[in-house]
């Protein structure tokens, strides 16, 4: 585990809490990628093992601090899908994984080999005498195999051994893994609290990116990043009520569907005369027709399903953006042109 950058506000009193009240060997912690779960796991692991006895842990200085800051710390081990470990900066072969992969394309899953040498991993003794801690993130990256894996561990867990899961939904999990774990919650910052960290960040229009990204700081943080800052994010609406969609040039697929599940949520909305969650109120089009628009949400949620198809990306977009079009059309002919295609992959 390499260092880390310092806990956002709004996490700091969860883990004190979690250090405070929870004497569970196996926590499972719930909380979206955007409001900070990951940077949240590495901390109360790093707390866990720091040798600095007080409240102020992670300390940062201590020897074990010093490890985990390397990447070095012989008593934590890290289990995510291959696919997921570049995107936090982790050797994507896993750890304790020995020998060249073959190519092919980075699993999405957490298989039950993985979870078997985790296991026999954490039984073993503690090489620092503090204690061993497997993270596990996402768990619903397990397959059912690999869950049921670990039961029995988390039912008897060994000594010094302990668990820390992380799940932005743990409904998806099998009963058995949550009835065994104690359950974290971690609720999204205010508003005020998350435009003002982001502010620090040196987001532009924080308040206004900031409910672009679902309220998730992290998220908006991303989205900067990637080149969408507010007057891009407000033209979205427009441009797919016209049927433009070269409002999406350059964007991956996933930030595509992405923008257009909350549009269609928000158009949605405002149809029902409620209020928009994601874009501004006046960025959006009036006249959209509740009918198609929920014809629509069944189409992104079918494609997103099956998001790891080989789909030719431009015609991809252009087929979802006409769809969205129509559904501000009351004389357009309903029907989606992906519906042939889906119907091959399945509901």
């Amino acid at each position: 585990m390499n260092a880390a950058p310092e806990l956002p506000p709004w996490l700091q009193p969860p883990l004190q809490q979690a250090l405070a009240r929870q004497r569970g060997h196996a926590l499972l912690v719930q909380g979206a990628e955007g409001i900070g779960i990951w940077p949240f796991l590495q901390a109360l692991a790093r707390a866990w093992l720091c040798e600095t006895e007080g409240e102020h842990r992670p300390c940062g200085h201590c020897a074990a601090c010093r490890l985990l800051a390397g990447g070095t710390h012989p008593d934590l081990r890290l289990l995510l899908p291959e696919a997921l470990r570049a995107n936090h900066g982790l050797d994507p072969g896993g750890d304790g994984d020995d020998g060249p992969r073959q190519k092919k394309k980075p699993s999405r899953q957490i298989r039950i080999d993985e979870v078997r040498a985790a296991v026999d991993w954490l039984v073993q003794s503690s090489s620092r005498g503090r204690a061993k801690v497997l993270v596990l993130h996402p768990a619903e990256a397990m397959n059912l195999q690999a869950a049921s894996a670990l039961l029995k561990t988390l039912e008897e867990p060994p000594g010094q051994g302990r668990w820390l899961l992380g799940t932005a939904d743990a409904a998806r999990l099998l009963p058995t893994v949550r009835s065994r774990c104690q359950l974290i919650r971690l609720p999204p910052p205010a508003a005020t609290v998350g435009a003002r960290w982001l502010e620090g960040q040196g987001v532009g229009e924080a308040a206004a990116l900031l409910a672009a990204a679902g309220g998730q700081p992290l998220e908006a943080v991303a989205m900067a990043a990637a080149g969408i800052d507010a007057a891009i994010w407000s033209a979205v609406p427009k441009a797919v009520a016209a049927g433009q969609a070269s409002v999406f040039a350059g964007w991956p697929l996933s930030r595509v569907l992405d923008a257009l599940h909350k549009l269609c949520h928000d158009a949605a909305a405002l149809a029902a005369g409620g209020e928009p969650r994601f874009f501004p109120r006046a960025a959006l089009p009036p006249g959209g027709v509740p009918e198609k628009l929920m014809a629509w949400a069944d189409t992104l949620r079918r494609v997103a399903r099956h998001a790891e198809h080989p789909w030719n990306e431009g015609l991809l977009v252009e087929a979802l953006v006409a769809e969205g079009c129509s559904s501000w059309q009351p004389d357009a002919a309903p029907g989606s042109a992906l519906r042939p295609a889906l119907a091959t992959l399945g509901r």
